[in-house]
């Protein structure tokens, strides 16, 4: 049984959710789900999910992996709610509970989710390089919760952490362009 880390294990994709859902009834995969132009790119860069873990980030789900099963939904994310995420931070599950009067035990840890993405083989490998991919606003949330995913061993300290956001066809290019790039110090695979 191979035991060494591969190429995804050192690269971590966060994407943007997306306004474009297939309409498939019941829950099925994000990578699934999510039917905008990003998503669409990752699917045909990386139909097999080799080249990286991919998260996300969903104003209704908060930090998730991409096999998260999901239903359709419809939420955007504000300014506002934008601000709840990061002043929650590592601790605040989402999605957040229906109701203030309810117990807060639905949703899931920002970090529990990216930490266990982290994990192979029954141990860790902390991501050396990371891309965080979306709109201004969804950059931002994530960029706020890279130092605690750090400080969690699940992205190394000195890991690349690279931003896209621009306009659409531009963010494309340069998420294909970053998923295909060798891992820097790492044999890839």
């Amino acid at each position: 049984m191979d035991t060494a880390p591969h190429l995804r294990d050192y690269r971590l994709l966060i994407l943007a959710c997306s306004a474009s859902k297939r309409p498939d009834p019941g829950r099925i995969p994000a990578r699934e789900r999510y039917d905008g132009p990003l998503w669409r790119t990752l699917r045909v860069t990386d139909p097999n999910g080799v080249l990286a873990k991919v998260g996300f980030l969903s104003a209704r789900f908060g930090f998730r992996g991409d096999d998260t099963p999901i239903e359709n939904y419809d939420a955007r994310l504000t300014r506002e709610l934008a601000e709840r995420m990061i002043s929650g931070g590592m601790i605040t599950r989402w999605p957040r509970p229906p109701s203030p009067n309810r117990p807060d035990n639905c949703g899931m840890h920002p970090g529990a989710e990216i930490a266990s993405l982290s994990l192979i083989r029954g141990g860790r490998v902390p991501f050396r390089d990371v891309a965080l991919v979306g709109g201004a606003l969804y950059v931002e949330v994530m960029r706020a919760f890279v130092t605690g995913f750090q400080r969690m061993g699940c992205v190394a300290e000195d890991a690349r952490v690279i931003e896209i956001s621009a306009p659409i066809g531009i963010m494309r290019q340069r998420m294909a362009a970053w998923l295909k790039e060798p891992v820097r110090g790492k044999r890839s695979c």
